[in-house]
């Protein structure tokens, strides 16, 4: 959202304000959907009255598992939690220093022995080091395609295809294409590239650039970043899942998707885009 108004130079509240109703809408859907699939793998394990079969629950757990609980710091962590991503949030500290200090503050609050704060770090070590190897992959297929233009040439050519007579529907149409775009696009490259490029045109055809942004807000890098090959987070989520990446895609995304084309309807039927 912040990329869009900083792309478009439109106020922030502009154009969230107007989404609310529409983002109740999809999160019911979302619910209803979550309900339907807990309901479905209930059935596929043949589970009765709702008990899992085979529920490790807090007193089976192995003398390694219940040594790093720490239930008695619940509220602690969640405060520190909660300080360190409003600090992060405000700006007013480095994000990168933030997340340290917090993590520095939760390891001496937890594990006050030194041994134990090594173990902890090293058991998630591996993640971070795939986060980063991903990040670095990432950002090089997206600097590729960023700075050899032909990101910036696929959105012309693209918005060269709308009729003028179909101007109109320009916000209905790229709410209903915003999800499967995140599947070409990065974040930056589509909200300073392409957003402001459709745009434009919208705009000389008589459409207004709110509107845009708030269509691309509907699945751009919101539904549809769980499935963009583009996020390292998803690669990382795959990966600590012990998924395929493309399995994940063909089984998310259409209910990603139709969270997307609800919400653009929503926005049709309560009058936020123009038809």
């Amino acid at each position: 959202m912040i990329r869009a108004s900083a792309a478009l130079h439109i106020p922030v509240s502009n154009i969230f304000t107007p989404l609310i109703p529409v983002q109740i809408v999809g999160l019911v859907f979302v619910f209803s959907v979550a309900y339907y699939l807990g309901l479905k793998e209930e059935r596929r394990l043949g589970l009765t009255k709702g008990a899992p079969t085979g529920f490790v629950h807090a007193h089976e757990l192995t003398v390694a598992e219940k040594d790093i609980r720490r239930p008695q710091n619940f509220w602690i962590n969640i405060v520190l939690t909660v300080l360190v991503l409003g600090v992060m949030i405000s700006g007013k500290v480095d994000p990168v220093v933030m997340f340290m200090i917090g993590v520095v503050l939760a390891l001496m609050i937890n594990y006050r022995n030194a041994d134990m704060q090594r173990s902890r770090i090293d058991a998630h070590a591996k993640a971070a080091l795939l986060m980063a190897s991903i990040l670095f992959a990432a950002g090089v297929f997206t600097g590729i395609m960023t700075k050899s233009g032909m990101l910036s040439a696929m959105a012309k050519m693209a918005v060269g295809l709308v009729p003028p007579s179909m101007a109109s529907h320009i916000p209905v149409a790229l709410g209903l294409l915003s999800m499967p775009l995140s599947m070409l696009f990065d974040p930056d490259s589509f909200y300073f590239g392409v957003l402001p490029v459709i745009a434009e045109v919208g705009n000389m055809l008589g459409v207004q650039p709110l509107h845009v942004a708030q269509a691309a807000l509907l699945g751009q890098m919101t539904t549809g970043f769980p499935v963009s090959p583009l996020t390292p987070a998803t690669f990382l989520v795959a990966g600590l899942a012990g998924i395929d990446l493309a399995d994940h895609q063909k089984y998310t995304f259409k209910y990603l998707f139709a969270a997307s084309v609800i919400m653009t309807i929503t926005c049709v039927v309560i009058g936020v885009f123009p038809v």
